[in-house]
């Protein structure tokens, strides 16, 4: 039971994910990705008369189950797999994260950063509302997110799968090397 609560190796999550590709289209010819599930949860839900949301969703119900999978399977591991021990982090990555301010590792999500002091402050809105209207106007604007994208898009050959992707991963270093530096001295 250990080796489930250890972090896996590169070379065998890596090609599990990729066998998810393969295996939706022998299923039924169906496109992994997640970010269209909210769409179809806000068809299913919104008995509105917009045009976005007038679609057959019934025809996408398997994206659903899949989300509720995801959602299962994290609730699982929270509670019955996870471990009381700090993340582990290349010390140079946290070397550079002290210089930057942060001192706490212990978490995914830096308490530095993502705890409700910020969330009232200047800096939080910065963090959490226009980080998640960005990401969320990207993944509109390139038609799906980077699961969509680098995962089912690039293994299928679609060429703006591949400009999307070398656009999310652009704005990632861009992000992380010019903007966050600068965010960061605002705590």
């Amino acid at each position: 039971m250990e080796w489930i609560k250890q972090p896996w190796p590169w070379y065998i999550a890596g090609p599990l994910i990729g066998l998810i590709v393969p295996a939706l289209l022998i299923a039924g010819n169906k496109a992994f990705g997640i970010s269209s599930a909210l769409r179809h949860i806000c068809a299913a839900c919104i008995p509105a008369n917009i045009s976005f949301f007038k679609y057959d969703w019934r025809k996408e119900s398997w994206n659903l189950f899949f989300v509720g999978g995801i959602t299962i399977g994290a609730f699982i591991t929270i509670t019955f797999l996870s471990t009381n021990e700090p993340i582990d982090l290349n010390p140079q990555t946290i070397a550079d994260l002290k210089a930057m301010g942060l001192t706490s590792f212990d978490e995914l999500l830096p308490e530095d950063i993502f705890n409700w002091v910020n969330v009232g402050r200047p800096v939080g809105l910065v963090f959490f509302v226009l980080g998640g209207f960005l990401v969320g106007f990207g993944t509109r604007y390139a038609g799906g997110c980077t699961s969509g994208h680098a995962i089912m898009g690039l293994s299928t050959f679609q060429w703006p799968s591949l400009v999307a992707t070398c656009c999310f991963m652009a704005g990632g270093f861009l992000v992380t090397h010019l903007a966050i530096p600068y965010l960061l001295k605002l705590l």
